[in-house]
């Protein structure tokens, strides 16, 4: 059997004549190096192997382990709104919006008591997952997987590694850091978590912006890895669409229209809108406090608030429909820059030496207490339970239910990365630009407690104000007050729309089977019912606005946390099936085995050359490899938008038709470089 490649298929007449060629030419080496004439004669079984793998029929005709790979972006795919996902969860989406605003005390109350049960009985579960993540993706990254490219085999990564870090940065900031950067520093100074320090010590200063570190650092951004690195793969690799349930298809089968699939894609979409609902609530917060500070306006913050959600997510409507997309990214770079020179300001104009002589030992303090920190539990007293259900687990929680969406763009920012370079990458590089910022704001606003107590009235987290307020108390003790409020206001709306396109963007792809250009009135629809769970949070939560916010989002993130544990199953089952990992299979096998013949037939003096064997043999590098299994196989079938077969040539990377010329994933005529055949 010839390929359909033009390439000789294993086995084939042109195969043994080269490995014939192979093995005489390394017989007559072997010989001379040993002085002797002598030529071992190819054994009868050998033949039958090749006559064997003759009548082996791969996909394409081309064994599992020489597959380069397979991108969606070269599949033949058919798009479409799926129904069921848009009318299931927007009903029930406008369902709780409807019931938040005509009942905000109920839905509060219902909410609280979900969230205790939750915190009680199953807050370990994000705790165990936020501390195994770290260690399952190193272990990733530095075995022999960490070498698989996240794309085609020899392709080169789309962005420049400048680029990649920066889109790394950008994809680190948003309203989190702003909001909670002075605040939650200064409350774990004051208020720490029971046992690790003394409130208000000297001790307290680097321990609470460890604690900080620990929320935003390695621990968080492995949540988001691991969802990227499983969408990267699946999708840049094995070619399927970017949907959470296509992660996990080895384990449950490829069933688009299933309900299983269905089930997964839904909670991804939920545990999206939570998690990106409440920061856009946080930061219409904060940007009414800034209008406060600017106009003197004397309306409930939560009232404006809520009118400013309204205005800002009519802006994010608008971009979503009109396909001002790319303006929104450019005013997202400027915020970028702008939140680099804020960091800097901070530094310059703030206490600088206090700044440069706390850092090294926060970061320091930050892994030297990470196990301390880590190791506290529900089970250690209702003080801890109650820290970690206000901080600790709430965040881990917050961060499952960004990260689809999280994930999603990594995986898009870092096709033909290896797995090494990814994890590695995303684990440290964000981690310590968050770590450094949250170490000016949080010690700017601790320095200023220490020198006049001008954040806490008496020196204690109850007479703290509220968190929207404490950013532009600091700010208000700095040079250039006035000038800066009205920057950071506009940052934090600029924030707000882009991570209400992007995350309205990712749920339309969830719902629209993985489009990469969804409809823009799903993408608007999205939109609209986030910022409906955002105004809910204001109202449920009235001033405390942070309580309705954890009790929403852990409660709806419990179950996004069990499908993230099953993707890291999903993705090992396919890494240990690889092209790259079968051929270091064969590499290892063929070795040894040949290093061990060669010593038995011939003592020091031999060379190695590939030849065929029978399966059986001892000497057989994939004697136990059935290389035409399903699983190692029918990924790589190239089909059109029914799930049938279509002709492909991974030779020269393209389809081909009837008449086997080649053709682009649209079967349009197109031309390419072919190899010069070599028979």
């Amino acid at each position: 059997m010839t390929e359909s490649t033009g390439r000789p298929a294993p086995g084939s007449a042109q195969n043994d004549a080269v490995s014939n060629e192979a093995t005489q030419d390394e017989s007559a080496r072997t010989a001379s190096a040993e002085g002797s004439t002598r030529q071992k004669p190819r054994r009868p079984r050998r033949e039958a192997a090749a006559r064997i793998l003759r009548e082996i029929e791969y996909p394409h005709g081309i064994h599992p382990a020489l597959v380069p790979g397979v991108s969606v972006e070269d599949q033949r795919i058919r798009y479409g709104v799926d129904t069921v996902i848009l009318g299931v969860v927007g009903v029930l989406v406008v369902g709780f919006v409807v019931w938040g605003m005509l009942a905000p005390d109920m839905v509060f109350d219902v909410s609280s008591v979900a969230l205790g049960w939750v915190m009680h009985n199953l807050g370990w579960v994000f705790n165990v997952v936020a501390i195994v993540l770290v260690v399952f993706l190193l272990v990733i990254a530095l075995s022999r997987y960490g070498r698989i490219p996240l794309g085609l085999d020899g392709g080169k990564p789309e962005y420049s590694t400048a680029s990649w870090v920066a889109m790394l940065f950008g994809a680190g900031i948003g309203i989190g850091i702003i909001f909670f950067g002075p605040y939650e520093p200064i409350t774990y100074y004051l208020d720490p978590l029971p046992g690790l320090y003394d409130p208000g010590t000297a001790e307290a200063v680097k321990g609470a912006m460890a604690q900080a570190a620990l929320h935003w650092g390695i621990n968080a951004w492995a949540i988001y890895a691991v969802v990227g690195l499983a969408v990267a793969y699946v999708s840049y690799r094995r070619g399927r669409v970017p949907l959470m349930s296509s992660v996990l298809e080895p384990l449950f089968g490829a069933k688009p229209d299933g309900i299983g699939p269905r089930i997964i894609d839904s909670l991804s979409i939920i545990a999206t809108l939570f998690g990106t609902a409440a920061s856009l609530g946080i930061g219409a917060l904060q940007i009414g406090r800034g209008v406060q500070l600017v106009t003197g306006w004397s309306t409930a913050a939560n009232q404006i608030a809520i009118g400013i959600i309204v205005v800002l997510t009519i802006g994010t409507i608008i971009s979503a429909v009109s396909g001002v997309a790319r303006g929104i990214r450019r005013l997202s770079n400027i915020n970028l820059v702008l939140s680099i020179a804020l960091a800097v300001f901070f530094f310059v104009v703030g206490p600088t030496v206090f700044l440069m002589n706390i850092i090294p030992g926060v970061i320091v303090d930050y892994f030297g207490s990470m196990p301390d920190m880590l190791a506290a539990t529900m089970a250690d007293g209702a003080d801890t339970e109650a820290f970690l259900s206000s901080w600790t687990t709430f965040y881990w929680a917050w961060w499952v239910s960004w990260s689809p969406f999280v994930g999603v763009f990594l995986a898009k920012i870092s096709q033909g990365r290896t797995i090494r370079q990814f994890v590695l990458g995303v684990l440290f590089i964000p981690s310590a630009i968050i770590i450094l910022a949250f170490t000016i704001l949080g010690g700017t606003t601790i320095w200023l407690q220490r020198l006049n107590g001008s954040i806490a009235a008496d020196g204690t987290a109850d007479s703290l104000p509220a968190p929207e307020e404490i950013f532009f108390l600091v700010v208000d003790q700095l040079p250039a007050a006035e000038i800066l409020v009205p920057i950071v206001m506009a940052m934090l709306a600029i924030f707000f729309i882009t991570s209400a396109d992007s995350a309205s963007i990712v749920n339309s792809q969830l719902s629209q089977r993985g489009n990469p250009t969804p409809n823009r009135l799903v993408t608007a629809f999205w939109a609209v019912c986030m910022a409906g769970i955002a105004v809910v949070i204001l109202l449920m939560g009235g001033r405390d606005a942070l309580q309705g916010l954890q009790n929403l989002v852990t409660v709806t993130a419990l179950p996004f946390c069990v499908i993230i544990v099953l993707m890291c199953v999903a993705l090992v089952k396919e890494l240990r099936n690889d092209p790259f990992s079968i051929r270091d299979d064969f590499r290892t096998a063929a070795l040894e085995n040949a290093v061990r013949q060669g010593v038995q037939e011939y003592g020091d003096n031999f060379a190695l050359s590939v030849e065929p064997t029978a399966p059986d043999s001892d000497f057989a590098a994939g004697g136990e490899f059935d290389s035409t299994a399903d699983e190692v196989t029918e990924w790589y079938t190239r089909t059109d938008e029914d799930g049938e077969p279509v002709e492909y040539d991974y030779e020269i990377g393209a389809y081909v038709d009837d008449n086997g010329d080649p053709v682009d994933a649209e079967g349009n005529p197109i031309e390419v470089d072919r190899k010069p055949d070599t028979e």
